[in-house]
């Protein structure tokens, strides 16, 4: 069963896009750093359905920035079960990037939901800066007069290009899961890796590795001085009503870490 606008339009109606969360890890201590909200489709008749094939079909029937709306007014409203100090990460799309009325429609949703914007980051794909670098830097420029972060995503996954990491003003560089995997049976890839986090911490950037799945990456992630990792060893993605029991099982650790924080300004 192939989806189409019917499709889109009715999953409006029923309600049936949310979020579901998944930890960042601040390596150095282990401590939880916050959540990536992750976009899911729940289909009366398939199912759960991947971003990867209901986002192309949600653009073309014109429906994106609809589907991001809902998504950040449920992420947004899931973020009253989150301690002050962690932060939330949400995706643009390659079609989003090119929308200079997107970080308004961001701060509406945001000043609706009471969630200060300093404690967003938004990811944008390499690939979507790719052919529209002008578009991208207007969105870019609008969000950080918002205070939100920026974060370079899925960086190494064959569209890197150092001139981005100079001409947008990141806050922070997300390693492809890919060059991750490949980083334990490749010694080539290993380098490669290690050589992307010295250049984040020269140019002052986090450093952030997704899909972490082993013990052994995160490992070797952490002798590399990888600033965040997410990824099925740190938990996978979970529903809103979880965060309670994924915050409560970190412990009081974000609690120390703002202490440790304040410590070391005074």
């Amino acid at each position: 069963m192939s989806l189409d606008h019917l499709d889109v339009r009715r999953a409006f109606e029923e309600d049936e896009f949310f979020p579901l969360f998944q930890p960042l890890v601040k390596l150095s201590s282990g401590r939880l750093a916050g959540f990536e909200a992750l976009a899911r489709w729940n289909h009366a008749l398939l199912g759960a359905i991947s971003p990867d094939a209901f986002i192309p079909i949600v653009q073309k029937c014109g429906y994106i920035n609809a589907l991001t709306r809902k998504l950040l007014e449920k992420t947004f409203a899931a973020a009253s079960l989150l301690p002050a100090g962690l932060r939330l990460s949400i995706n643009l799309s390659p079609l989003q990037v090119m929308d200079e009325t997107l970080p308004g429609q961001i701060a509406a949703v945001a000043e609706r939901g009471g969630f200060p914007l300093d404690r967003l980051t938004v990811e944008m794909t390499e690939c979507a800066l790719l052919n529209h670098l002008s578009c991208a830097e207007a969105v870019a420029g609008a969000l950080k007069d918002l205070h939100c972060r920026l974060s370079l995503d899925n960086f190494g996954a064959g569209h890197s290009s150092l001139i981005h990491l100079d001409t947008l003003p990141f806050d922070e560089v997300k390693i492809d899961r890919s060059l991750i995997h490949a980083m334990t049976h490749s010694r080539a890839n290993r380098t490669i890796v290690a050589a992307i986090f010295a250049l984040g911490r020269d140019l002052g950037l986090e450093t952030v590795a997704e899909g972490v799945e082993t013990e052994e990456e995160a490992g070797i992630l952490s002798e590399m001085q990888c600033d965040i990792a997410q990824g099925w060893y740190f938990g996978k993605p979970a529903a809103a009503a979880e965060i309670p029991r994924m915050v409560s099982a970190a412990g009081a650790s974000w609690e120390l870490e703002e202490q440790d924080e304040m410590a070391a300004a005074v």
